[in-house]
């Protein structure tokens, strides 16, 4: 009961985008545990820079930034980021999927500071 229960409240927190504050150095990313988050968007790549968190997606060629949505949860020290898209691309039918890179700053994602976060995303 408690696994579904956190997935709901991570699923329902992504289609409202949190917020978090943590506490200037880009934050090392931590592994997920794998079979807790599978039905998450998977990434293609996913790294941590000075100015915010770089995500890699498979994309047709039409998803833009503004189909992303992200979920921050913070405990024991650790911030949790989710990622989901907040609707299918429907372009390109039939072409094959290239992958898109998106930048997320720390400070739109409340994590100015922060020392470590983990993507539940998994990254294939």
């Amino acid at each position: 009961m408690g696994v579904f229960f956190n997935r709901r409240v991570l699923l329902a927190g992504l289609l409202l985008s949190g917020c978090v504050t943590v506490g200037s150095r880009p934050p090392r990313l931590l592994p997920a545990d794998p079979d807790l988050y599978g039905e998450l968007e998977p990434l293609v790549t996913v790294r941590s820079e000075a100015d915010g968190l770089v995500i890699g997606l498979r994309s047709r060629g039409c998803l833009r930034r503004e189909d992303l949505r992200f979920f921050v949860d913070r405990r024991d020290g650790i911030a949790d980021v989710a990622f989901a898209r907040r609707r299918l691309e429907t372009c390109g039918t039939g072409e094959a999927a290239g992958v898109a890179d998106f930048r997320f700053g720390w400070s739109e994602l409340n994590l100015t500071g922060a020392r470590a976060v983990r993507v539940l995303n998994p990254v294939r």
